[in-house]
């Protein structure tokens, strides 16, 4: 329990650091349901790999394919632009192209091991990517801070911090009703609701036997 309540601080402390707030309140807010689903769930009824472990897999799956569509159409700077925050193409690419992975690789290995910890990183990718993805549906909604009535994307200084690339997706601006990611972030919210009805389900069933 320690472990998880490190990894959700440190998350936050960092995304605030090197970002800003928007992604302690998406990270912090899958990370607190998460805990507490883990710790009704799995920390204390581990799931069998046979259940878990393939649905992980599918989710993370679906998850690269949706930020490849993130990468080619500039989330993170887009991002920047909505929110008026700091996320540049390289710090994407870092957190999702070369950290993401490795921590997915060790999670499905600590899943088939049955690692207490590795249920609660489970957890917070079936929340966050699972079910927060729904978010890309607001964003074309909201107002960016940076310049909202110009549409052309945008290279410049945001808070000390050069970020290029930072397109304008506002509905009201542009007439189209799209955000970075939009078109794929439903496809690792299916496989990711799946294995939360699923993974609830079986510990219900583990319980009365």
């Amino acid at each position: 329990m320690a472990a998880a309540v490190l990894f959700i601080t440190i998350a936050c402390i960092q995304g605030y650091r090197t970002i800003g707030l928007p992604p302690v309140i998406i990270v912090g807010g899958s990370g607190i349901i998460g805990f507490i689903m883990w710790y009704r769930t799995y920390l204390k009824h581990p799931v069998d790999p046979k259940i878990i472990l393939p649905l992980f897999l599918l989710t993370v799956a679906a998850l690269e394919i949706h930020m490849c569509e993130e990468y080619l159409t500039g989330f993170g700077p887009s991002m920047s632009r909505l929110f008026n925050i700091t996320w540049t193409e390289k710090s994407f690419l870092l957190i999702f192209a070369f950290i993401g992975p490795v921590l997915y690789t060790m999670t499905a290995l600590g899943l088939y091991y049955r690692v207490p910890i590795a249920g609660f990183v489970a957890w917070f990718i079936f929340i966050g990517p699972g079910v927060a993805e729904f978010t890309h549906f607001i964003f074309p909604l909201l107002k960016p801070d940076i310049l909202p009535d110009v549409t052309q994307s945008l290279s410049q200084e945001v808070k000390g911090v050069f970020v290029s690339g930072m397109h304008n997706y506002w509905l009201r601006a542009t007439g189209h009703y799209y955000f970075s990611g939009m078109y794929t972030a439903v496809l690792p919210m299916v496989p990711g609701i799946w294995a939360i009805c699923t993974m609830i389900k079986a510990v219900k069933k583990g319980i009365k036997h």
